[in-house]
């Protein structure tokens, strides 16, 4: 059964949300109200964020600029999903967006593995050493960060769906409405993420 109850008094689109309070009073002005739903929601839309950008201050700009367009558009939010979901739709939204300019940015500037140019030839960058500490050569944290590696290498339709469900635990419902997409849809990108993810992983650990 859903955990999620509905309005039997009329309504029958209208989910009850323990956030319904806080953004009834949002809708009447009610800064103090909005800051208690930040403080609530912003650690998991960071981390969604940052796993969809993968820099954490990006991340944090992201989630920033949700949360102030979440606050002004809050007084057209319906209630016909959690409030979270609504959310979670705008961080998704901002992260694609910054995705797509971080793309266009990169693509503008010179890598810096470039060789550069000397009057002897070139040589090749010297890259900023980057030595793992020992408690990061542990087994458990190098596997996360090589999952995260495969993450980021998904297109940002893929990147997503595994992100919303096996990261964060939405369900197929609520994915279907942060995205909107249908639900064979959801599955379908979610399996073949999945198996890139896996694939990734065998390529660089071997067989798991």
């Amino acid at each position: 059964m859903n955990k999620l109850s509905y309005n039997m008094e009329g309504n029958e689109n209208k989910i009850i949300d323990k956030d319904y309070e806080y953004v009834d009073l949002c809708k009447k002005g009610d800064v103090a109200a909005f800051e208690m739903l930040v403080r609530k929601h912003q650690k998991k839309m960071l981390n969604i964020a940052y796993r969809m950008v993968g820099n954490y201050e990006d991340a944090c700009e992201i989630v920033q600029d949700a949360f102030v367009s979440a606050y002004r558009a809050i007084k057209n939010f319906e209630e016909k999903a959690r409030f979270s979901t609504w959310l979670c739709t705008i961080v998704i939204n901002f992260s694609k967006n910054r995705l797509k300019q971080m793309k266009a940015q990169h693509s503008r500037e010179e890598s810096i593995d470039d060789p550069i140019p000397t009057d002897d030839g070139s040589i090749k960058a010297e890259p900023a050493s980057n030595e793992p500490s020992a408690l990061e050569r542990l087994e458990q944290r190098e596997v996360r960060q090589k999952i995260q590696g495969c993450i980021d290498s998904l297109d940002s339709e893929f990147k997503e769906v595994i992100i919303l469900r096996d990261i964060q635990g939405f369900s197929y419902n609520e994915i279907c409405d942060m995205l909107k997409i249908a639900e064979g849809t959801v599955k379908s990108r979610l399996f073949r993420a999945r198996d890139a993810v896996k694939d990734c992983l065998k390529k660089s650990m071997g067989d798991l």
